[in-house]
């Protein structure tokens, strides 16, 4: 399934909030910071780039059902998007 910038928005704002995120982390372990904020910053970039991995998975699904509802085939089945979602889990 082609990605299409309506389906990736939020997605893709999350994905370059994370790189901003990553850089200041790596900013701070070359500056030789605490690790114990590192890691909180560490951490939280995982999080942003899981939700926006589980954001494109969520926004397939409801495109999947819009063109199924329409009487078309969708590109993608539940059972590939399943395992996608669970790939990110």
């Amino acid at each position: 399934m082609d990605l299409k910038p309506e389906m990736v928005g939020d997605a893709l704002t999350r994905l370059r909030r994370a790189q901003g995120q990553l850089t200041g982390v790596i900013d701070m372990m070359e500056q030789g910071e605490d690790c114990t904020e590192v890691l909180q910053q560490l951490a939280a970039v995982s999080r942003a780039l899981d939700r926006a991995g589980f954001r494109i998975v969520s926004s397939g699904l409801r495109h999947c059902n819009a063109v199924r509802d329409r009487g078309e085939e969708p590109e993608m089945t539940e059972q590939e998007l399943e395992k996608l979602f669970l790939a990110l889990a």
